[in-house]
């Protein structure tokens, strides 16, 4: 996941901004949209669901050597990228999917939203790569 967040970061939503604002804003709609697939939505809600299984264990096993990355690299992924996502990107992005790429009002959306989501994906890029990293560390013990 932190690679897909990382590519986000830093070129896809940079060649984004690079187009006309209608360019911009319909080929992000419709990587929204084909972003809820099967295989992501997998990789995305699996590693989540994953983060919550350790979680648990820990609490059987909370004295094992790497309970502390397993707690820090879960609570990373859990918090700061699935949370971040349900919070602050997946508003944004309901509101440019109703959003007219060829109105002001979806422009000024747009410019904004570039700013506002970029921003997120940012902090879920730290926050994703951070947790593989706690969590590939917990591996060694």
């Amino acid at each position: 996941m932190a690679g897909v967040f990382f590519a986000f970061s830093t070129f896809v939503m940079n060649a984004l901004a690079r187009l006309q604002p209608t360019q911009g804003i319909a080929a992000m709609q419709s990587i929204n949209i084909t972003v809820i697939n099967p295989l992501f939505m997998t990789a995305f809600l699996g590693t989540g669901v994953a983060c919550m299984i350790l979680l648990i264990s820990l609490l059987l096993n909370r004295h094992q050597p790497s309970a502390v990355y397993l707690l820090a690299g879960s609570l990373l992924y859990i918090f700061g990228t699935f949370g971040v996502t349900i919070i602050f990107n997946v508003p944004l992005n309901k509101a440019l999917a109703i959003a007219n790429p060829d109105s002001t009002d979806g422009v000024k959306l747009w410019t904004s939203y570039l700013t506002n989501w970029t921003f997120w994906n940012h902090i879920r890029t730290a926050a994703a790569l951070a947790a593989s990293a706690l969590l590939t560390i917990a591996l060694r013990y």
